[in-house]
């Protein structure tokens, strides 16, 4: 697994997560564990390392 950082779209805290390296590219919604609003999570890897990854807040 690899740990990976980013900013919570919502109430901007700073989100560890990890990554599943078997899966090159993946796209799903998980909640922030601090305000518990859903995020559109996607990312993608290369070599085992985040070539892309964007979390976005979803329109309600």
């Amino acid at each position: 697994m690899l740990e990976h950082y980013f900013t919570c779209p919502y109430c901007m805290a700073e989100i560890s997560m990890l990554l599943d390296p078997s899966v090159m590219q993946q796209r799903y919604i998980e909640d922030c564990e601090v305000c518990c609003n859903p995020i559109e999570v996607q990312f993608e890897l290369e070599e085992g390392d985040v070539v892309y990854f964007e979390a976005n807040s979803i329109e309600q």
